[in-house]
């Protein structure tokens, strides 16, 4: 039985215990006001800086819609119809829009995504890079974990259960909910399959430090995402974590995200292939100029880095999949 087996938000009143002042962090951004021209969801990775092109994109209606990973569901993305569970991570929402594909209900227009494709059989959605991120692990800044550095070979044996102290501490490792692509990219880092994922893991809703609230607690968590956090771009629910090295290698240098870090990642935007010519799609998301790329100083304010001209590529056939 899994010992952590609930799942952690953490609480606010959890934090204010822990004195993280999530009182005077900024205000999340809510959902779009009004129905967008083009409807996305899923990635919690990068709902904060899809939310932020959006404001800067701008436009009337605005011309980017991004629904968070979390908060109340149903969300209504069209005046008309168009009422549907809130997706929470990157597959729920790359799930969401192949559903309205099927449906052809024309609720959604793109997921947003920190995983690549999962099925390549088909050309069917094709996965738009637009920025770049880095997953390491996370521990309590108070933990005799803090200095801990890990192999990619230790770290599987940590979230297989196999190792189960570190440091003269019992570990209590937790992994994203069930759909995140932070928590499918991690795994296949550490080369672990899902399907061997140890009892001994909990749940949190990913990069949440909040919830890490034992000594023991190792968990993913994105290198963008917490530089965002720290440096309260977005509201500072880091908690007291800390990111630990992996295999000698630091996750952040000079306050940024290293390049160097093993554990790298693009992150996307996912659309529909046969809407790649859409005179609207392809002005926001394809190519170095789509409206997206051109937004590359708010994608490093928000943690991330750079991908150059690679951003909005789309002729790689390793970047199509799902059927």
């Amino acid at each position: 039985m899994n010992v952590k087996s609930r799942v952690r938000i953490g609480a606010v009143v959890g934090a204010a215990a822990l004195g993280l002042g999530v009182l005077t962090a900024p205000s999340a951004m809510a959902d779009p006001t009004g129905f967008p021209t083009l409807a996305g969801t899923g990635s919690d990775t990068t709902q904060d800086v899809t939310n932020a092109i959006a404001t800067r994109v701008g436009g009337s209606p605005q011309l980017i819609g991004s629904w968070d990973a979390t908060g109340t569901s149903p969300i209504k993305t069209r005046a008309t119809g168009c009422s549907l569970p809130r997706p929470n991570g990157s597959s729920a929402g790359i799930d969401a829009l192949r559903a309205d594909l099927d449906a052809n209900t024309k609720c959604l227009d793109f997921a947003r995504s920190s995983r690549g494709p999962a099925d390549r059989t088909s050309t069917r959605l094709t996965w738009v890079p637009f920025a770049k991120d880095a997953v390491t692990f996370a521990v309590r800044s108070d933990s005799a974990l803090r200095t801990a550095d890990l192999t990619p070979a230790q770290l599987k044996s940590v979230f297989n259960c196999t190792t189960k102290t570190l440091n003269g501490v019992t570990l209590t490792p937790l992994l994203p909910q069930a759909q995140s692509g932070s928590r499918t990219f991690f795994l296949g880092q550490i080369g672990l399959p899902e399907a061997e994922v140890g009892s001994c893991v909990g749940s949190m809703q990913e990069h949440d430090g909040r919830a890490l609230d034992s000594a023991g607690d190792i968990a993913p968590y994105s290198v963008a995402q917490w530089i965002a956090q720290t440096n309260e771009v977005v509201p500072d629910i880091h908690g007291v974590t800390v990111l630990n090295k992996v295999g000698g290698v630091a996750p952040t240098t000079a306050g940024k995200l290293n390049p160097a870090f093993p554990f790298a990642r693009d992150v996307f935007n996912v659309v529909p292939t046969a809407k790649l010519n859409d005179a609207t799609v392809k002005d926001v998301f394809v190519g170095s100029t789509s409206k997206v790329c051109a937004q590359n100083s708010t994608i490093e304010t928000y943690g991330f880095g750079s991908l150059g001209t690679g951003c909005g590529a789309t002729s790689d056939p390793a970047l199509k999949g799902e059927r």
